[in-house]
């Protein structure tokens, strides 16, 4: 499994803003340079970091981008989901319906379990956790 490189950038662009004064407004074109993102691939993730509620954009001369809630209140996987949508490892752990064998298969329960895990391990770690583990 591998998440998209929309997903993954929009991780760095939030942990850039995590990084920053709580107040202070980011320039997409200097969260794009730091952080290595081609510009026009991040405006788009920033239009859905918006509509998940994550970050507030303004523009202007004073515009920019900041987070909408302080890093302790962002988790990785309302990044994730708010670029990828749900995670799912397989088919049928979203939608058991999918398959016919999900009744019989050995492999369900075990795709069930790992994405149960990965769900919770990313719902658990917030940006600001990230932060203080850097810094330690």
């Amino acid at each position: 499994m591998q998440i998209t490189r929309q997903a993954d950038y929009a991780l760095r662009a939030m942990l850039y803003l995590a990084k920053q004064n709580m107040n202070q407004r980011s320039a997409t074109s200097q969260i794009a340079q730091e952080k290595q993102i081609p510009p026009s691939f991040l405006a788009k993730i920033i239009s859905q970091l918006s509509i998940a509620g994550l970050i507030h954009t303004s523009r202007g001369a004073r515009g920019g981008v900041l987070l909408a809630r302080p890093p302790e209140d962002i988790t990785l996987l309302q990044v994730v989901e708010a670029i990828d949508g749900p995670i799912a490892l397989n088919e049928c752990t979203l939608s058991p319906s999918a398959c016919q064998y999900t009744d019989e298969c050995p492999m369900h329960p075990i795709w069930c379990e790992l994405q149960a895990q990965l769900v919770q391990r990313l719902r658990n770690t917030t940006f600001a956790d990230i932060l203080s583990e850097k810094s330690s």
